[in-house]
């Protein structure tokens, strides 16, 4: 036989036999016979190179070397979901659900797989492009090593151009294998398979990417009408036909009560589960509601998240340190005797304030009890007072900062103390940690034990310093561990983050009260830097989701003469101070709509042009209400408008006052 014939027998042989293994579970030959042919393919390849198929198994085995991972935007977002935690947030859910379009629907229950959030790209059937969610805007270009992963297909059964998203995960078994190697060659182990996953998919050897053995399973793809598709579930199917591995243990939900059995059946049997999971996704099965549904800024309203219940564990507590936050905040941590909870070895866990540890009567040497939920920082829940030492001391509050010996205060309306030291050195590295966060200006490289390395170096004492770095390219190779393709990674992710969009540079700034979701409404609203410090407190409490104390720390904020200076630093540094998404039209703003009667389109229709354009609509006419639109048949919202003297407009007038 000649060695293009043979090629692509064994290429078509070995692409079948992964399929069976990795995406059904079922695997129909030996594990010495797929060695067997994988050599004989490999040699093959070496003889005759020409006849490499693009879709050869051997891709899998790993052979590149990657310099960095490049920065890839997402053409779709990749949202979070909103979480809930009992039957009742399930219940609320539904209920939202039914209220928005009035009529039955059914739900798909799914897994919440515990890994890595993935996005592949295909054109004509082919994998193109795979990347990490990031922030959800951009992520990091992963292809190479979402090649080595044999449960996703390298070409698809369809000549498809195609987005699919899922998680990369690692199964316990695999886990277990690779830690087993690490103890071994006395390597760092792994915390737990998320742990193992997120790490694998960021090595630069693609050759350690395909020994860990990493798995994923796809469940959405990105517009799904394109491919005339009605339901979710009829998406999984159509994943599961092009060659994705696909969760097989979805179900398809018509009442409240087949949800809370689905949650209850996997609550209890999880850990009998081959991979790990944290939780169960619960979304609307008809794909035609979801434009209705809609989404918020960082979630679609028509899934959601449910939490397994936080596993809680026993251990003692042996001191009580004092952390000093971004604005000043002195937050008491506990340490803890090394105990795993939630598949994580936790020493430390948050105490919150002076008032919940005395509220429960929290003592050093206490036996306690420790909560974790997910990714949720520990906190200590009570402590075991029946095991409780003679002798222990209640707690006593500090007096004075940890990090600067000034005297800390406590304002009579808040339950934290404050470091009001403008010098503070603990509140200048955190306020540069938190600027260079991936929810903040994202550059890559620059986390919390470099930040405090250049801090103590003082090559950083703000956060305009981090663009000054690009001059100190010998100093910073000087520094520990900090290769030279280290450094200039880390340069350009510095570089990058000057064209991120303003919202990013809002939240980095590190406002009281001012967090990613009131960042992103305020650069819609005024769509540059400049407006938004030029703002009076009027004009920011006219945006909805502004209240006073908002508009207050914003005010403030703007108005200390060293932010100031910091901000003409970072504008001299060329940061963008624009917004780059589409920017909120203010006609209607601070205005009142009632919609009543029968009109030339659905009331829905004249909602979503009334909040477009920053109005408010609500259910029942008061003294509030700015305007009612109305058409035939408006019946007693017409009469109590009419008897409180609120303005009636038909459609046309109201029209005329969009244009």
């Amino acid at each position: 036989m000649d060695g293009k014939k043979r090629i692509v027998e064994i290429t078509d042989l070995l692409n079948i036999y992964n399929y069976q293994y990795h995406v059904l579970d079922n695997p129909t030959v030996s594990d010495q016979e797929y060695d067997r042919l994988m050599t004989e393919l490999l040699e093959l390849e070496e003889k005759y190179p020409k006849f490499k198929l693009k879709n050869s198994p051997s891709v899998r085995v790993g052979n590149i070397i990657i310099d960095s991972f490049e920065k890839i935007t997402h053409r779709y977002p990749m949202l979070s979901l909103s979480n809930a935690f009992d039957e009742a947030d399930l219940e609320r859910f539904q209920q939202r659900i039914f209220k928005e379009i009035n009529t039955p629907n059914t739900f798909v229950c799914e897994l919440k797989i515990d890994g890595v959030a993935l996005s592949i790209e295909y054109k004509k059937g082919e994998l193109f492009k795979a990347a990490t969610r990031g922030n959800g805007i951009v992520g990091e270009d992963i292809t190479e090593n979402v090649k080595m992963i044999k449960s996703v297909p390298l070409e698809l059964t369809e000549n498809v151009d195609i987005t699919v998203r899922g998680e990369i995960f690692m199964s316990k078994k695999s886990f277990e294998r690779v830690n087993e190697s690490r103890g071994l060659n006395e390597e760092q182990l792994f915390m737990n398979p998320r742990n193992a996953a997120a790490g694998t998919v960021r090595q630069l050897d693609t050759k350690v990417v395909a020994k860990r053995n990493l798995s994923a399973f796809l469940y959405q793809i990105v517009n799904p009408e394109n491919y005339d598709l009605k339901n979710h579930s009829d998406s999984l199917k159509y994943l599961h036909k092009l060659g994705f591995k696909v969760n097989d243990k979805y179900r398809i939900c018509k009442e409240i009560k087949e949800i809370f059995e689905y949650v209850n059946k996997y609550t209890e049997q999880r850990n009998e589960l081959s991979y790990d999971v944290d939780g169960i996704v619960i979304k609307v099965d008809e794909l035609s509601y979801y434009q209705t549904l809609g989404y918020t800024v960082r979630a679609p309203k028509w899934a959601i998240a449910y939490k397994f219940p936080a596993e809680e564990v026993e251990t003692k507590l042996i001191s009580i340190d004092f952390q000093v936050g971004r604005t000043g905040n002195i937050t008491p941590v506990a340490n803890l005797e090394p105990v795993r909870v939630a598949g994580t070895i936790v020493r430390r866990a948050t105490l919150h304030n002076e008032d919940y540890i005395i509220d429960k009567d929290i003592r050093i040497n206490d036996y306690v009890i420790i909560k974790k939920a997910g990714d949720v920082i520990p906190k200590v829940v009570k402590s075991l007072l029946d095991r409780r030492v003679k002798g222990s001391k209640k707690f006593k509050m500090i007096k004075r900062c940890p990090a600067c010996n000034q005297e800390i205060i406590r304002n009579e309306t808040e339950a934290d103390y404050y470091c009001v030291n403008l010098e503070c050195p603990k509140k200048k590295i955190e306020e540069i940690i938190h600027f260079s966060s991936r929810v903040a200006m994202d550059i890559d490289g620059l986390g919390d034990k470099l930040v405090e390395q250049l801090c103590n170096e003082k090559l950083l004492t703000e956060i305009s310093d981090i663009y000054c770095l690009k001059d100190k390219f010998e100093l910073l190779i000087e520094i520990d561990r900090l290769a030279k393709k280290r450094v200039t990674n880390l340069l350009k992710a510095i570089e990058e983050s000057k064209k991120q969009s303003v919202e990013k540079l809002i939240f980095g700034l590190g406002i009281r009260h001012v967090g990613s979701k009131i960042s992103k409404v305020l650069a819609e609203n005024f769509g540059d830097l400049d407006k938004l410090i030029s703002a009076t407190p009027e004009q920011l409490i006219e945006i909805d989701e502004i209240g006073e104390a908002i508009a207050s720390s914003l005010v403030d904020y703007f108005s200390k003469k060293n932010k100031k200076q910091v901000i003409e630093k970072l504008r001299i540094f060329d940061l963008n101070f624009k917004y780059l998404g589409e920017i909120k039209k203010t006609i209607l703003i601070s205005k009142v709509f009632v919609i009543t009667g029968t009109l030339s389109h659905e009331r829905k229709y004249y909602q979503e042009l009334i909040e477009q354009n920053s109005g408010k609509v609500t259910g029942s006419v008061s003294k509030k209400t700015t305007y009612v639109l109305a058409g035939e048949n408006a019946g007693s919202k017409l009469k109590k408008a009419n008897d409180l003297g609120v303005k009636v407009i038909d459609e046309e007038q109201f029209l005329k006052m969009l244009k």
